[in-house]
C-alpha cells in the first residue's frame, strides 16, 4: 500500500450500537468495522463524533485527564467478554479548537476559516493526537543514508476495520490468499541504479559493522542472490521486502538464536509494480530465502469482519506461540483505478488478533 499518514483521529458516523450480555451500564458501539464499548444511552445511531483509533496518544488536556493512568494512549481493552478498540468523543470534544456550529444538520468548526465536519474528516492535528510508537531497540538502530527511497513501497498494511466498504465489494470477486503476519521489523532490500541498499520502514541505512539490517542482508548473501534473479529474469532493478525476526526483536516471541527474514512481497522498482503474489512466492523459494508462512491459498472470505476477526486467532507457524494475526492478498493484481488507487495494483490487508493484542500490548 503506498504511504499514507494514519488518521488517528476521525470524523465518523455510528452505525450500530447493540447491548453487551449482562452489562447495565455499557454497550458496544460500531465505528467503521470497530467496537467501541461506551455508556448506555450516551450515544445513539447514526450520530456523528469524534473517534479515536488505538495506538493514539492524547494530550494532556483537562478533558482527556481520565486517560492519565494509561499515559494518555488508547489501547485495546476487552469488558465483558466485548473488545473494545478506540475512543468516541461527541463533536463538542473539538470546542478547544474552535467555535462548533450546526447549520441545515451538518457541523462545522470556525476557525480562521469554516471547515465541515462530515464522516472521514481528519481532526488528528486538531485535536494533537499522535501516534504511539514503541522504544527502538539498541540493535535496530542505526545511521539514516536518506528517507526510504521513493523506488519501493512502505510496507504499511491496512487493517480490515477501516476498509468495510471494500471488503464488501471484493471479497467475492477474488480468491484470497492467507499468509501469518509475523510479528518483527520491516526490511527493504532493493536494487536500482545497481546500488543495492538496506532500509528499515521508514530510513534508508547507511552499512555500519552493528547495524542488524545489514548485518542479516550480508549473512543471507541477500544481494548475491538478487542479483543472480535478475540476470536470470532479465530485470534491471529488484525490491525484497520481509520481516526481520530474532534476538532482541519483539522479544523475540519465536525463540530464534541470531537474526533472520522472512519474505514476503516483491516488486520491480522499473515497473512500478509488485509481482503476482504466488510469482512472489516462487521467486523467494528460488532465491533460496524464507517466505512466511502461507495459512491457506484459493481461500474464500467469509462474509461477516467478525469471523475474519475470529480466522486471526491460532498458533503462529514459526513457534508454540499465538500468532499476530493474518495478511490477505487477492490472489491476482487489480488495476489501479481511482478508488483503488492506495493499493498500488496489490489488494491486500491485515487482521490483527485480538487475542494476541491483549496478551503482548505494551
Amino acid at each position: 500500500m503506498a504511504d499514507i499518514t494514519r488518521k488517528l483521529a476521525t470524523i465518523e458516523r455510528i452505525s450500530a450500537i447493540n447491548p453487551i450480555p449482562d452489562a447495565d451500564a455499557i454497550e458496544r458501539a460500531t465505528i467503521r468495522g470497530w467496537n467501541v464499548v461506551v455508556k448506555k444511552g450516551e450515544h445513539k445511531v447514526g450520530e456523528l463524533v469524534v473517534y479515536c483509533e488505538i495506538d493514539s496518544i492524547m494530550p494532556e488536556r483537562p478533558e482527556f485527564e481520565f486517560l492519565r493512568p494509561r499515559g494518555f494512549r488508547i489501547k485495546t481493552i476487552k469488558l465483558r467478554g466485548t473488545y473494545s478498540q478506540g475512543i468516541i468523543f461527541s463533536l463538542n470534544i473539538l470546542n478547544s479548537s474552535g467555535n462548533l456550529i450546526e447549520k441545515d444538520g451538518k457541523f462545522y468548526l470556525e476557525m480562521k476559516q469554516l471547515i465541515e465536519l462530515s464522516e472521514g474528516t481528519d481532526v488528528t492535528g486538531l485535536l494533537g493526537v499522535i501516534k504511539y510508537e514503541p522504544q527502538i531497540p539498541a540493535c535496530l538502530a542505526g545511521l539514516a543514508k536518506g528517507a526510504f527511497p521513493s523506488h519501493s513501497i512502505k510496507t504499511d498494511e491496512e487493517r480490515v476495520q477501516n476498509l468495510v466498504d471494500l471488503y464488501e465489494e471484493y471479497r467475492t470477486k477474488y480468491t484470497w490468499i492467507a499468509t501469518e503476519k509475523v510479528d518483527g521489523s520491516s526490511t527493504t532490500y532493493a536494487i536500482v541504479n545497481d546500488e543495492f541498499g538496506v532500509s528499515s520502514r521508514n530510513l534508508e541505512l547507511k552499512e555500519t559493522e552493528d547495524n542488524t539490517f545489514w548485518k542479516v542482508a550480508r549473512a543471507l548473501d541477500v544481494e548475491t542472490k538478487m542479483r543472480k534473479y535478475m540476470v536470470d529474469h532479465n530485470l534491471s532493478a529488484l525490491t525484497l521486502q520481509g520481516e526481520l525476526l530474532g534476538e532482541g526483536v519483539q522479544k523475540n516471541k519465536y525463540h530464534l538464536k541470531g537474526h533472520t527474514v522472512r519474505f514476503f512481497r516483491v516488486f520491480d522498482p522499473t515497473a512500478y509494480s509488485f509481482f503476482p503474489y504466488r510469482e512472489a512466492i516462487e521467486a523467494i523459494k528460488e532465491m533460496g530465502l524464507e517466505f512466511v508462512p502461507v495459512v491457506e491459498m484459493d481461500m474464500t472470505l467469509p462474509e461477516k469482519i467478525e469471523d475474519i476477526l475470529l480466522y486471526a486467532d491460532g498458533k503462529s507457524a514459526l513457534y508454540e506461540t499465538a500468532r499476530e494475526g493474518i495478511v490477505f492478498i487477492a490472489d491476482q493484481l487489480i488495476d489501479k483505478s481511482a478508488d483503488l488507487s492506495r493499493f498500488q495494483g496489490r489488494l491486500s490487508f491485515k487482521v490483527i488478533s485480538n487475542k494476541f493484542i491483549l496478551k503482548h500490548e505494551e
